[in-house]
């Protein structure tokens, strides 16, 4: 029955991705944020949504009424700029997306520099490790693959064209991997922003989480520099992404420490443009 209800959800989703790629970029991810603004909630809970925000009380303060329907609105139009990968990649939609700090990148290779790229699920979040290899960085990219197979191999192949080359599936194995490709000069993308069964339970705006050590590891053992990245949408069909400089983390400093330090980098990207994070993730759960 499982697989029945998998291969269903293939056929609508591949729908949707031959209609997205008709219309055209803007129509498709304005036809998406329509998606994910009134039928969002099918699959997302905005309860959950609001619940996770109250946490937070530099959210919960600033908090308005359209705050989650933006968020699942923000879904809706990643899901529709999947079909649309591709033409990043190859500067067709050039003129969409701004890069700062692209020199980081440059030094980065010109140094022969072992780079641990840290972000989080933000806005068009694949469009990082995209344009971060297409800049000539070696990368490596960590994903989660998705439930559904059928799906899964859709989003395997684009990423694999499109995105990175180097993808490394979240696990024990992925992660013997991972350590593979930093030992042979590879930099490593990671996303540091969902809750993990396996990690350190630090800070995270004022609550303990479960958070990944898989970074800090890599930092303090390889020595490798620190690179946040982020990026932004603004006017609905425009990105921005910002390259940090890279950043040299003290040697001394004990696992936990460094993972503290990211969750408090992390903090303040989501605190930047908070309904352009996905806020489904339950990062205090027990």
């Amino acid at each position: 029955m499982k697989k029945i209800i998998y291969f269903l959800q293939f056929l609508i989703v591949y729908f949707f991705f031959i209609i997205f790629k008709i219309i055209g970029y803007k129509n498709a991810s304005n036809l998406g944020f329509i998606i994910g603004k009134y039928l969002g909630a099918f699959f997302k809970s905005k309860k959950k949504i609001k619940e996770t925000i109250n946490q937070i009380e530099e959210i919960k303060k600033s908090n308005n009424t359209n705050f989650s329907s933006e968020v699942l609105g923000n879904y809706g139009r990643i899901f529709a700029e999947y079909p649309f990968i591709k033409n990043f990649r190859n500067d067709k939609l050039k003129k969409y997306l701004q890069v700062e700090g692209e020199e980081h990148l440059k030094n980065i290779i010109q140094e022969k520099k072992i780079a641990v790229f840290v972000s989080g699920h933000f806005s068009n979040f694949e469009l990082m490790a995209m344009q971060i290899e297409k800049s000539g960085i070696d990368l490596a990219a960590i994903y989660r693959p998705l439930n559904n197979p059928f799906l899964n191999q859709v989003m395997e192949k684009i990423r694999l064209k499109f995105i990175c080359k180097k993808q490394i599936k979240k696990g024990k194995s992925g992660t013997r991997k991972l350590l593979e490709c930093i030992k042979k000069g590879s930099s490593v993308a990671l996303m540091i922003d969902q809750r993990v069964t396996e990690g350190s339970k630090v800070d995270f705006f004022g609550k303990e989480a479960t958070t990944t050590t898989i970074p800090a590891q890599l930092i303090k053992k390889y020595e490798c520099i620190l690179v946040p990245v982020y990026i932004e949408r603004f006017n609905k069909f425009n990105f921005k992404i910002y390259i940090s400089r890279p950043i040299n983390i003290n040697k001394n400093k004990t696992i936990d420490e460094i993972t503290i330090y990211l969750n408090r980098v992390l903090e303040k990207m989501i605190l930047k443009n908070p309904t352009q994070w996905i806020w489904t993730h339950d990062r205090w759960k027990k």
